[in-house]
């Protein structure tokens, strides 16, 4: 990676890091250490999520017209506020105001992120450069997690402010690494583009039919996927699979963990596959997770069994993240037209959002009554993955469905004219492959 790339990614493993410290606890210190209540703490994360649809319809624009840098520093300054606000908040109002600022702020991180590392990278270099942000991203949301754990204490709620405050500081460090990046310029005729593609924006991004099939795929990703983990999967592990709630959080530390040994593993597999064909298998991946999670619930065999049924779904959860974020990601940028990478990882980034707030309002109650449909939905959820994958690939062109078909030479041969003809016929050129 040259240094601008270097510089984003440390920016964004140390952020993560921050929100490590305190995304785990927030429930609680709501809830428990600030003495709210339970339907307080539900309202701080429902605001902390709508916070992000609020603003993600109108963050492309910004982006595209001023450049992803300045909205990235804005943002992590008011993130940094909003996280300083939340760690003092001790009445219902303070804490929903400071969610909804620490919503917003982190949401607009992830559009601009992603765009400085489209700006900064080319077709050959994006796969491994998203693959790489997702894997320091997850490293640093563990360690934060589990350093925060041994920080905070339900007896001291200063012992939470800290939380807060250390994820405020990782804020700012994000904002001035970002600033010392020397981003690419972009030509002057980009940018008159980019004012034109932001009038229209929206109706020129409804119009492509590829882009509009990936969101709706992306949906469904996310939908079946994250939308479960602290929700639907959650509950019915709990109800159904009778596991003890300490277990779930080795289930996620299992993983994180295979995030973080089979991210590279995994790219070095997919980079040279289509990417239509990598999500499809992701679909029956997660598919199989899905029934292996059924049979936890299914009081067939020991308790034993089904913890470790439970622990090997979210394990091939992460097997199948590993194999998305080299895929996805990139994808959104090799479709969107150069004035409107911004629009475009915005309205990704929107549809993820909504996937998230729809999935734990969906799945929770189904997790924790109905067993057996919840199980069955989220299968066929995952094989429609895999249908909306191959469908998409038949819009894609050959190099944006497997980038490193852009990286194999031509061979080119050029064909001598006679000087006598050369002056009035343009040399030919005959490529052979």
């Amino acid at each position: 990676m040259g240094a601008a790339l270097r510089r984003i990614q440390l920016g964004s493993a140390l952020s993560a890091f921050g929100l490590g410290f305190t995304v785990p606890y927030l429930y609680v210190y709501v809830a428990q250490v600030r003495d709210l209540g339970a339907g307080t703490a539900g309202v701080v994360l429902a605001v902390f999520a709508m916070a992000a649809l609020a603003v993600l319809p109108f963050t492309g624009r910004v982006i595209d017209r001023r450049g992803p840098l300045p909205v990235l520093v804005v943002a992590s300054v008011v993130a940094c506020l909003g996280a300083v606000a939340l760690g003092f908040s001790s009445q219902v109002t303070a804490a929903v105001l400071s969610a909804a600022v620490l919503g917003a702020g982190t949401a607009v991180m992830q559009p601009a992120l992603a765009t400085m590392l489209v700006r900064c990278s080319d077709t050959g270099t994006r796969t491994r450069a998203f693959a790489t942000q997702f894997f320091l991203q997850n490293l640093g949301l563990g360690i934060g997690g589990l350093v925060g754990g041994q920080i905070v204490d339900t007896e001291r709620p200063a012992s939470f402010t800290l939380l807060f405050l250390i994820e405020a500081v990782m804020f700012l460090v994000l904002g001035a690494i970002s600033a010392t990046v020397r981003m690419p310029r972009v030509p002057a005729v980009a940018a008159e583009a980019a004012g034109a593609a932001a009038r229209g924006g929206m109706r020129v991004l409804l119009s492509h039919r590829a882009m509009v099939q990936l969101c709706v795929l992306g949906f469904v990703l996310f939908f079946a996927c994250y939308g479960q983990f602290e929700s639907g999967l959650a509950a019915y592990g709990t109800e159904a699979a009778g596991i003890k709630p300490s277990t779930l959080g080795i289930a996620l530390a299992a993983n994180t963990a295979v995030i973080v040994v089979a991210q590279f593993v995994v790219l070095r597999l997919v980079e040279r596959r289509r990417r239509s064909r990598v999500i499809a298998a992701v679909g029956l991946i997660w598919a199989f997770a899905w029934i292996v999670a059924g049979y936890a619930g299914l009081g067939e065999g020991s308790q034993t069994m089904a913890t470790a049924a439970m622990i090997s779904t979210y394990a091939l959860f992460g097997l199948g993240e590993s194999m998305l974020s080299p895929t996805v990601a990139p994808l959104v940028a090799d479709l969107a037209p150069e004035s409107m990478i911004g629009q475009y990882n915005s309205a990704f980034a929107l549809c993820k959002q909504l996937a998230l707030a729809v999935g734990p309002a969906v799945g929770g109650p189904m997790g924790a009554s109905l067993h057996g449909p919840y199980i069955v939905t989220f299968v066929l959820f995952s094989l429609g993955i895999t249908v909306l994958a191959l469908r998409l690939g038949r819009r894609l062109t050959p190099v944006q469905d497997q980038p490193s078909l852009a990286a194999v030479p031509s061979r080119v041969v050029a064909v001598s004219l006679p000087e006598s003809a050369s002056a009035d016929v343009p040399a030919r050129v005959a490529a052979v492959h």
